[in-house]
């Protein structure tokens, strides 16, 4: 499997986009002319340095308006293609792009716009150089692959074969049968990227809009099995136009499209199985049955305060670590670390972000084929040193440099608290509030890292992603999407921070990066709980009357059942599905929060029309912008 792509996808100059391309494992670059006209050298240097990284220049792009002139204008097309070509050799590859004309003057049949590539093709092929014809959604004569294949097809010329771009043939709703037919040495090049699916006009949502595959919504695997089917054994290629690429991380938009690319692969070849693809085997994605653990990192200092929120919580400490400054705390089935070590990850995770959700512990199926998967598909393992007595538990990097360790219940790892840990006196207690499991975790983060993550995890575990919505705040929005298992077993929330005027985007700035900024737990009865929080101690986010008297406006409540909740500071929603609870507890440092929450019938969202009232409520209890922590 090679896989390329087009420098226009990464930020930077060329340098910084080949120091990234490379570093993420491609195999080699479609070259967009911008980028050569811009690099300060001749085109020979260009073709040295890509080599230089490792790389191979698999095609330059593009020659636009090339097909169906006649007369003068005939003529200075096939000057641009000549001085075109004169730069490939010049570079050291050997593929021209040729996208359809859309200029109003470009006329003629289909044989006549076969004649004008009949003829370039053998002006290519004199200079041991070939041209791949592409056809674009909104050209003027050919708009669609068929269109594009039957123009090479009547060419009947060795070095004109056909490119086959994933947007430009799904973003018209193409017919994929056909491509199955074309013969896969016809093919001379891929390209592939996905978007969400707006209506709008077709060249600026290509030019603005398009993502990674598995990042959109457009029928990426169809496409890709299509192309499989034919046996085409060339690169397959990202050209990825998307203004947020354009100014984000090179490397991180980088090791996304390698991901990208071998997840979608992977995919086709489970769709596929009876072809021979030349696709790295890989574990299956792995499915999750849950939270292992949640881990807090804190100071001595604050040890103290945040064991009193568990214990208000209803949470009892049930062990400590054999050789850490580290406790367990339980409640149902929920296991929070909380980690007050002066060395190794946790109190560096201290250092940089402060009392802090540093580590989360996932259940899967299969821990040592989940790590495999999350490595082939470019997370970065993780690994600190271990005292004795402890396990070996696979993690790689997660959110904000945090870890993710991956546990399952078929190894020794199952017996992790028996054998890391040892009881403490009382901590055997059933005495709770009722809660049972953590029903979701929220992260929050830059909105450019919205697609990482949600790829990140997609890509790695078997999860569905729902659509993104956005979540309005008193000084913005918030992106949101929740990313779960099947079975509700599994649930995240990624928050896309916009502005550092949110309370998303405070916490994100306050905090020093991305991270978990709420915890949500699920309870059978949450006005039981909430009785027995309030004679612990616990105090609620306090809700005004008007959002109870605009919730009886929304819904047909019962006036005893609308009374209690507003007794209680409880929140409420409900769809054709069953109805959700929340309460939450007060804003912790930077602004960190539980959520206690329960679910009624088959009710699988996650209160999104709460969010306004809630983080209003939050904000006035904020700290004030400018006022430092004490």
């Amino acid at each position: 499997m090679k896989t390329s792509i087009s420098t226009v996808s990464i930020a930077g100059d060329l340098r910084e986009k080949l120091t990234a391309i490379a570093a993420a494992g491609f195999d080699g670059i479609e070259i967009f002319e911008q980028d050569f006209i811009t690099f300060d050298g001749p085109p020979e240097e260009v073709g040295r340095l890509v080599r230089d990284y490792g790389l191979v220049i698999d095609l330059f792009q593009p020659l636009t308006d090339f097909e169906g002139f006649s007369g003068p204008s005939r003529s200075k097309a096939f000057d641009r293609a000549e001085r075109k070509l004169d730069l490939m050799q010049q570079m050291g590859t050997n593929l021209l792009l040729v996208t359809s004309s859309d200029h109003p003057d470009s006329l003629g049949s289909i044989e006549k716009l076969a004649e004008d590539f009949r003829e370039l093709g053998e002006r290519a092929a004199k200079r041991g150089l070939r041209i791949g014809y592409e056809a674009r959604a909104w050209g003027k004569l050919v708009s669609d692959y068929r269109d594009a294949w039957e123009v090479v097809r009547r060419a009947d010329h060795p070095a004109v074969g056909l490119v086959l771009d994933s947007f430009h043939t799904l973003a018209r709703n193409a017919d994929l049968t056909p491509i199955r037919s074309i013969p896969g040495e016809r093919i001379f090049h891929v390209q592939l990227a996905d978007a969400p699916k707006i209506e709008m006009n077709l060249e600026y949502w290509s030019r603005h809009f398009r993502t990674m595959p598995g990042e959109g919504e457009l029928n990426l695997l169809g496409f890709m099995s299509a192309v499989a089917a034919t046996g085409y054994k060339g690169p397959l290629s990202l050209e990825i136009l998307n203004d947020q690429f354009r100014s984000g991380s090179p490397r991180a938009i980088a090791v996304d499209g390698q991901r990208s690319l071998l997840n979608l692969m992977d995919k086709v070849r489970q769709q596929e199985p009876d072809l021979a693809l030349d696709v790295p085997a890989m574990p299956a994605r792995v499915p999750i049955n849950g939270v292992s653990f949640v881990e807090f990192t804190a100071s001595e200092k604050e040890l103290g305060t945040l064991s009193n929120m568990l214990s208000t919580l209803g949470f009892v400490k049930a062990a400590q670590h054999i050789a850490r400054d580290v406790a367990l705390w339980r409640q149902g089935d929920i296991n929070i670390v909380v980690n007050s070590s002066k060395e190794g990850f946790a109190h560096s995770a201290y250092v940089m972000h402060g009392m802090s959700v540093c580590d989360i512990g996932i259940l899967v199926d299969d821990a040592q084929s989940a790590v495999e998967r999350a490595k082939l598909l470019g997370a970065s393992p993780f690994k600190q040193k271990r005292v004795a007595g402890e396990l070996d538990i696979p993690a790689v990097r997660g959110v904000g440099g945090s870890v993710l360790h991956l546990l399952d219940q078929t190894s020794e790892l199952a017996k992790v608290w028996e054998v890391e840990f040892n009881p403490v006196e009382g901590g055997n207690s059933h005495e709770g509030v009722g809660l049972t499991r953590i029903d979701h975790l929220a992260q929050v983060m830059t909105d450019e890292e919205m697609q990482t993550w949600t790829l990140f995890y997609e890509s790695i575990f078997a999860l569905d992603k729902t659509p993104m919505v956005d979540v309005s705040d008193p000084s913005g929005f918030v992106h949101s999407r929740a990313i779960q298992s099947a079975d509700g077993a599994f649930r995240l929330t990624l928050n896309g921070a916009r502005t550092h005027r949110t309370f998303a985007g405070r916490f994100i700035a306050d905090s020093s990066g991305s991270s978990v900024q709420h915890l949500a737990f699920a309870t059978n009865d949450l006005f039981a709980t909430a009785k027995k929080l309030a004679e612990k101690g616990f105090t609620p986010l306090p809700m005004p009357e008007n959002y109870y008297a605009d919730l009886a406006s929304r819904f047909e409540l019962d006036a005893a059942f609308l009374a209690e909740l507003k007794a209680a500071n409880i929140l409420y929603d409900e769809d054709e599905n069953g109805g959700y609870l929340q309460l939450y507890s007060m804003p912790h440092g930077d602004g960190f929060f539980f959520e206690l929450v329960e679910r009624k019938g088959n009710y699988q969202s996650y209160g999104a029309p709460n969010a306004a009232y809630r983080t209003a409520a939050q904000k006035r209890l904020a700290r004030p912008a400018g006022i430092p922590r004490k």
